[in-house]
């Protein structure tokens, strides 16, 4: 089900410069407010996970993606870019549904995506959980 809500062109021009360009670690998209359009919130240099996480508000709906670098266990450095679904348990409940129903929008237009992160609260996002899920198959 889609819920007419479009993404502004400006999403996919901040994610290509994050993934061809390396211009940003991190995006933090949200719902602009009227509830018609997909739209940047945030863009961030930050190497740092707990920044990241810091941009995800505890009561709100996002969508993220965030280009996570690790290494191998033969040493060998690795990039994949991990897409958040963010939605809070303490999130309004049409809030959650609007969010629910427009993630196919922008998820389809993000191409490159490698891992899907999906979290209700902060343990369901842990640096750890993460990195052990995109790090599987790579």
């Amino acid at each position: 089900m889609s819920s007419g809500v479009g993404v502004n062109p400006d999403c996919l021009e901040k994610y290509n410069a994050l993934k061809l360009k390396k211009a940003y670690k991190y995006i933090v998209f949200m719902i602009n407010a009227d509830n018609t359009e997909i739209v940047v919130e945030k863009t961030s240099l930050s190497q740092s996970y707990d920044d990241f996480i810091k941009d995800l508000p505890e009561a709100g709906c996002r969508w993220a993606v965030y280009d996570l670098e690790f290494e191998k266990e033969d040493g060998g450095k690795r990039n994949k870019i991990c897409f958040y679904s963010w939605a809070p348990d303490d999130a309004k409940i049409k809030a959650k549904m609007v969010f629910a129903s427009s993630k196919d929008a922008l998820r389809r237009s993000l191409v490159g995506i490698a891992t899907e992160i999906q979290g209700t609260d902060f343990s369901e996002i842990a640096y750890e959980i993460v990195l052990d899920k995109a790090s599987r198959g790579s």
